[in-house]
């Protein structure tokens, strides 16, 4: 009597060929409804492949890693929620690495493909360095990047539309009277914050505002140094009357200053996050921010990756997610805003209509 269950006792289960069993588990291209049917009953019949004999024999892992910036960021564990479904109906194990956004660490991890540990790469860099662009011409297995790389470089990406997003946010704080809009930004090093900064400043000159630089305050992507981002820039400008934060981090930082300072949201300054996490809806006023699809950017890149890991070799690939308003009590109010009103609509036609190049915008 077999030690345990076989090949043929899988296909039986499944209801699908030997041959079919076989290519699922030595991690040949195969239909998912197949490979989902497969997984299932090896699961169910305790199956226990040998992953060390598989891959010596297929030269494949069945790994696909994950390098994010910041686990304890929510927008990247939204990103997560999304690639490690995608992956594991796949047949693919996911391994996180948080690189705290260190250039070095993520060059390491670029590095390590050619060890050849995993089959493939979802990497999403704050900043996008020469090094990282040297790796990334060389890499020995697929990889895709969330966030923009320069023009020309030969990576699958998907983007967010930070451009559209800022003057979403802009807009509207405009349209509900505020005239003195600081931006409260991170590093201008960073892509996103460099992406951000510049669509606050393009804003602000469409809707025939001045660009005081006094109104900028440069902090990092997070709640504590948001809060004293936040406080430098009220001790400076006290006058004030809305927040551009460049994430919810950020933004719930500054409720936090605001709120120790007597200030009342909205009444007295209105805020605005980005990202649209779980924490911007839990936050206390709700926060308005703008989506900039994290969920979406994840699984477009997790299904992007096993595009290639298929066998799909063609031209790199470009997917920009567009941007959602969120409007909630932050700006609105409590009596004016319903729970998460979405307003894809408030970015006046000439910024997103025929003549923008989706593919300018930035992470």
């Amino acid at each position: 009597m077999a030690d345990g269950p076989t090949i043929n006792t899988i296909a039986a289960r499944a209801g699908v060929s030997i041959a079919s069993v076989s290519r699922v588990l030595n991690g040949l291209p195969t239909r998912q409804d197949t490979v989902r049917k497969v997984m299932a009953a090896a699961d169910e019949l305790g199956y226990v492949r040998n992953a060390v004999a598989r891959s010596l024999k297929s030269r494949r892992t069945h790994q696909v890693a994950f390098a994010m910036a910041d686990v304890g960021n929510p927008a990247y564990l939204a990103m997560l929620r999304q690639i490690q479904p995608v992956l594991k109906a796949a047949g693919y194990r996911l391994v996180l690495h948080s690189t705290d956004a260190v250039a070095a660490d993520e060059i390491d991890v670029l590095h390590s493909l050619g060890e050849r540990y995993v089959d493939g790469l979802i990497m999403s860099p704050l900043r996008v360095t020469e090094a990282h662009l040297q790796m990334l011409a060389t890499a020995r297995a697929p990889v895709v990047i969330i966030g923009s790389v320069p023009e020309g470089t030969r990576v699958d990406n998907v983007r967010a539309d930070s451009r559209t997003g800022v003057r979403l946010a802009v807009d509207h704080l405009y349209a509900l009277g505020r005239r003195r809009i600081a931006m409260v930004n991170g590093p201008l090093d960073t892509v996103p914050g460099a992406a951000r900064g510049a669509a606050y400043r393009e804003a602000l000159q469409d809707l025939g505002l001045p660009h005081d630089e006094s109104l900028v305050q440069i902090g990092d992507f997070y709640r504590q140094e948001g809060a004293q981002a936040v406080a430098a820039l009220l001790g400076r400008v006290p006058d004030v009357d809305a927040l551009m934060c460049a994430n919810d981090l950020i933004a719930l930082g500054a409720l936090d200053v605001l709120r120790a300072a007597g200030k009342r949201v909205p009444e007295d300054v209105a805020v605005v996050g980005m990202d649209d996490t779980d924490l911007a809806a839990a936050s206390w006023p709700s926060l308005t921010s703008v989506s900039l699809g994290s969920a979406e950017r994840g699984k477009a890149a997790a299904e992007l990756l096993l595009e290639r890991l298929r066998g799909d070799d063609g031209e790199p690939k470009v997917v920009t997610v567009p941007p959602r308003l969120v409007v909630r009590a932050s700006t609105a109010g409590p009596d004016s805003a319903g729970p998460d009103t979405v307003r894809p609509d408030t970015v006046r036609p000439d910024i997103a209509g025929p003549g923008y190049d989706r593919k300018e915008a930035g992470q």
